[in-house]
């Protein structure tokens, strides 16, 4: 008989939003709890130098036709592997320090640099934004963000003529993140983009929510956004932004191409192999409501697919 051993990666389908791990864990103390987390990251932002607000005017052209996700359930049930695997890695996310904090501009650009953070969000303009947030998982939220468009971000690189995408990498700290001690994931991550992508008006760069400076469970203090994907996309706390002519072997599709492709496009008839994408399950009231193609954003990013037919825009 062939025993199969699952590996540490793997996630079954009866572990993708579990009801109880999405709603039980909001009710009783977990509601004080959550509260008091959420002073103590506000508190932490500020302590590390990060403003306490970030209030910025808000762009209706991109509204969600959704409630907003409750803050608590978006700041308290994260993705994000360097701290740990599983969904409640904020407490241990609040010991990454978040000033100062550098970005690299490299390879095929015309401004090769090494700014700080602070330098950056002074050649742009901030703005709110309200998305929908679909994690390949199935489960889903709307968030208000607090950042400015992609392009501005690549602009400061100046992108040379042959430049064809956009490669982010996400910080490896070791003394802070016990989940990089994990040495079957190709750290560190990678994620990238093709340069329409990048330029794209709904690619984002987030570098606050509700308001407030982003926590470092959520990616602080700089991530990337793209609505139209899957969440895997979205690289957090970002300290690397390279142009190439390369196609970037992304994180998870190095790790199981089969599962998690680079284009990664939102579509509910193409269904990961382990569970259906048809439906997502929203946090904060536990709804489940049906996925849309390109998670609901096709006037905005369609046309930049009319030629990839041949190609799974999930994989």
């Amino acid at each position: 008989m062939l025993i199969r051993i699952p590996r540490g990666w793997e996630l079954p389908e009866s572990a993708v939003t579990p009801e109880a791990a999405v709603m039980g864990r909001r009710k009783g103390l977990g509601l004080i709890a959550g509260a008091a987390a959420l002073g103590a990251f506000a508190g932490r932002a500020q302590a590390q130098g990060a403003p306490g607000a970030m209030a910025a005017p808000r762009n209706a052209r991109f509204e969600p036709g959704r409630d907003i996700t409750p803050e608590r359930d978006a700041t308290t049930y994260n993705n994000f592997y360097e701290f740990g695997g599983s969904k409640s890695i904020y407490p241990t996310a609040q010991k990454m320090p978040v000033r100062p904090w550098k970005v690299t501009f490299g390879g095929m650009v015309d401004n090769p640099a090494t700014l700080d953070i602070e330098d950056i969000l002074k050649r742009v303009t901030l703005e709110e934004r309200v998305l929908r947030h679909r994690c390949v998982e199935a489960w889903a939220m709307t968030v208000p963000w607090t950042g400015f468009p992609l392009s501005e971000l690549v602009k400061i690189a100046g992108p040379k003529p042959e430049a064809k995408y956009v490669v982010f990498e996400t910080a490896t700290l070791p003394a802070v993140m016990p989940g990089l001690r994990q040495s079957w994931y190709p750290w560190p991550y990678i994620e990238g983009c093709t340069v329409e992508e990048a330029a794209n008006e709904l690619a984002f760069v987030a570098v606050g929510m509700y308001g407030k400076p982003l926590p470092q469970q959520n990616g602080a203090p700089l991530r990337v956004l793209f609505p139209w994907k899957y969440g895997f996309k979205a690289g957090k706390s970002i300290v690397k932004v390279t142009l190439t002519d390369k196609r970037p072997s992304t994180f998870w599709e190095g790790l199981q191409a089969s599962e998690y492709g680079f284009w990664a496009n939102v579509n509910p008839e193409v269904p990961h192999p382990r569970w259906s994408q048809a439906h997502e399950r929203l946090l904060g009231s536990g709804d489940r409501v049906p996925t849309k193609i390109f998670n609901g954003y096709g006037e905005f990013v369609a046309s930049l697919y009319t030629n990839l037919q041949n190609e799974r825009l999930w994989a």
